[in-house]
């Protein structure tokens, strides 16, 4: 089943952001309800927040898209990020 088909089919499903700009993104990760997670690709964080290749942003040598995350997530407080590599996505979940 497709993420999209299971997020109108499960109200707890993650929602993908809108990842279009940072302020964007943070307007919809401030919508989040209490407990929900929302979710952007690898590859949008990488665009929005690190000048490394997809493949290498946020690794260790990524200092500067670490910290511009960081810095990113402390203007929405209430909500924290993880990292999926495995999935490909970036969730940020709202306490």
């Amino acid at each position: 089943m497709s993420d999209e088909r299971t997020a109108t089919t499960d109200p707890e499903a993650p929602v993908k952001l809108d990842a279009s700009s940072k302020p964007s993104l943070a307007a919809a990760i401030r919508a989040l309800a209490p407990g929900r997670r929302g979710w952007i690709s690898m590859a949008e964080a990488a665009h929005l927040f690190s000048a490394k290749d997809a493949d290498y942003a946020f690794g260790e040598m990524d200092d500067d898209g670490n910290r511009n995350l960081a810095s990113f997530a402390a203007t929405t407080p209430r909500h924290r990020y993880d990292f999926m590599p495995v999935e490909g996505r970036l969730y940020f979940v709202s306490d």
